[in-house]
């Protein structure tokens, strides 16, 4: 399911004032201000942080807070979710000495219903207890989503709960139609990842059936779709080699980092980099060389 991970991050990355509104508004803290958002990506992933998938610094209330996204398409039972998302929160909080403001974000529609939202010893005297916030997108209305028009939003909300009323059809054209006429900047990209997460719980050739009747972008859409499944399969071909050759922890390693690279020729040379790599240092030489 790395494909509809890192679609999401993908999102994330490009709008992070939109989740950040987003953590705030769920939250009860609607309206409050805030500055200064920037990405953070550790320059050596660690095994701890291997999973989580975007960190955003952000200044509110005058200080400098994280606010931290784990997408998830399945549940998680070994380690839980409750013991992995304690692990990132304090390992967080160890690192780089801020407050974190944590979620899970479940894309399907069955998975995360027995998601505690916390980690919690009950030990008389050793009480730890450490909370997130679970987002399972089929409970969340989508058509709030579709009026207020958050970019890294609209992509999501064919994955969420649609009126009463509405059927599943109907809310995938809905969906499609307003992303379609929102003024913004990458409408083509937009459009692409909604059609990737959409596959999630839609036919593929439904997805292109509509987006050709309703707007004028189908031929673009199709070639995302394959440059995205392409891309996918450049990044696991890489891991697996990493694994293979060199360390079980490799691919635990460096996958944060392949999951930021879109551009095609710099994964064809990653996985060269890799079938020749010596250690797992020499890969990461190259892969800290050429960037992300």
């Amino acid at each position: 399911m790395a494909s509809f991970d890192s679609a999401s991050k993908r999102l994330v990355q490009q709008n992070p004032r939109d989740f950040v509104a987003f953590c705030f508004n769920l939250r009860n803290m609607t309206g409050v201000e805030f500055s200064d958002v920037e990405l953070i990506t550790p320059e050596q992933p660690t095994v701890e942080m291997r999973q989580a998938d975007v960190l955003i610094q952000v200044k509110l209330r005058g200080k400098y807070v994280l606010v931290h996204f784990e997408f998830q398409t399945t549940d998680s039972f070994d380690p839980s979710m409750a013991l992995r998302m304690a692990n990132y929160i304090l390992w967080l909080v160890r690192t780089y000495r801020m407050d974190v403001y944590s979620n899970v974000i479940y894309l399907r529609p069955d998975a995360g219903r027995n998601d505690p939202g916390k980690f919690e010893q009950k030990i008389p005297g050793n009480e730890i207890l450490v909370e997130y916030r679970v987002i399972r997108l089929a409970d969340m209305d989508g058509q709030a989503v579709l009026d207020a028009q958050p970019t890294g939003l609209l992509p999501f909300t064919p994955l969420m709960k649609p009126p009463v009323g509405v059927d599943a059809d109907e809310w995938l054209h809905r969906c499609i139609q307003t992303a379609d006429t929102v003024d913004m900047p990458n409408k083509l990209d937009t459009l692409g990842v909604m059609a990737v997460l959409g596959n999630l719980i839609y036919d593929k050739e439904h997805i292109l059936d509509i987006v050709r009747r309703l707007t004028m972008h189908e031929a673009p859409i199709v070639q995302y779709f394959g440059a995205h499944a392409a891309r996918e399969a450049r990044r696991e071909d890489i891991l697996k080699v990493l694994e293979l050759r060199l360390h079980p922890e490799a691919t635990r390693l460096f996958k944060p980092t392949l999951e930021a690279i879109d551009d095609a020729q710099r994964l064809k040379e990653l996985h060269q980099a890799a079938v020749l790599a010596d250690s797992v240092e020499d890969f990461r030489r190259t892969l800290d060389a050429g960037g992300s």
